[in-house]
């Protein structure tokens, strides 16, 4: 790679997130393709599995401005938003902005808190806006939603409703490690390695806001043939008419997968999508868009095996 290849940053942000998670490498690359695509993502995982640690790693090795917020069961909306407060010198009601006012904003344990407070991130996510006493405030671009989530068979956790779940362009999930990564992690450990302190990891800010906008125009000069893009809709129409799937993929998932597609494609030095490149974005862009049916969830049907058979299935273009 020459120095004005706008994918270097985006290879060193992996390498960068990898000094921190080990093992982790199909989850660190969906969270670069999600910034290339100005999306969201879901991380899925078991507690233990590094999702907030990843995150925090992430945010490191951007050279962008952060917010945390831990979610937890008496979390307010408006301590996600923001909210008028009285200013008793005034007279008057002033604007205290919440921690959505960043470039990438970490919610932890997302489902640990009720619907109400879910639902605040739905116009955030979708439109990169704050609406408070009528008046829309915009969030700082670039702005990316990185949550993370315990599986909801855990107990305290709440389903997210499908709206949200929908406006998350990738849902990850983070198995735990193999054995010799889990070795890994360890000999780290007891080499004094600090998740707390990532500067002391040696992680260090190697992209800026500037080459993520490089980046960005760069993947949006990826070619789609329209035979890629029937093969897309042909996928996302099998979930719906699946007798497994109480409720489909909607277009904007369809959307999603186009455009994670294009991202993977790019980062592969390609300058064109073929179906591979669908195949292998189906299950990240598509599994948190389908509902499965409760007799079928009995028998063990998930949405990744639904979308299994709806990739075997569909005939692929030549």
């Amino acid at each position: 790679m020459n120095q004005t290849d706008p994918r270097e940053p985006l290879m060193a942000l992996r390498a960068e997130v990898g000094k921190a998670v080990v093992g982790q490498d199909a989850t660190i690359t969906g969270l670069v393709i999600a910034l290339l695509c100005r999306g969201h993502v879901l991380l899925e995982g078991v507690p233990g599995t590094a999702k907030t640690l990843m995150v925090r790693a992430l945010a490191a090795s951007l050279d962008l401005d952060t917010k945390r917020v831990q979610f937890t069961p008496d979390l307010m909306p408006g301590d996600v938003t923001g909210s008028l407060v009285y200013d008793n010198r005034t007279s008057e009601f002033s604007f205290r902005a919440g921690p959505v006012f960043t470039n990438l904003l970490l919610a932890d344990e997302i489902n640990r808190t009720p619907p109400k407070t879910q639902a605040s991130l739905l116009e955030v996510m979708e439109e990169g806006q704050v609406t408070i006493d009528g008046q829309p405030r915009p969030l700082p671009d670039p702005f990316l939603v990185a949550a993370t989530q315990n599986p909801i068979e855990y107990e305290g956790t709440y389903p997210l409703p499908e709206a949200q779940l929908d406006r998350f362009l990738l849902m990850l999930t983070v198995p735990l490690p193999e054995r010799d990564d889990e070795f890994g992690v360890l000999t780290r450990h007891m080499s004094g390695f600090d998740p707390r302190d990532l500067a002391g990891a040696g992680v260090r800010p190697v992209a800026t806001a500037e080459d993520l906008t490089r980046a960005r125009h760069a993947v949006e000069t990826v070619s789609v043939s329209p035979e890629v893009t029937a093969y897309v809709v042909d996928l996302v129409r099998a979930t719906r008419t699946s007798p497994s799937a109480q409720l489909g993929v909607s277009p904007r998932g369809a959307i999603a997968l186009l455009r994670t597609a294009r991202a993977w494609a790019w980062l592969a030095g390609r300058d064109y999508v073929t179906p591979d490149d669908a195949k292998a974005l189906a299950r990240p862009a598509l599994r948190h868009r389908i509902s499965i049916r409760p007799e079928a969830e009995l028998e063990g049907v998930t949405a990744d095996s639904v979308i299994e058979t709806v990739l075997s299935s569909v005939p692929v273009p030549r």
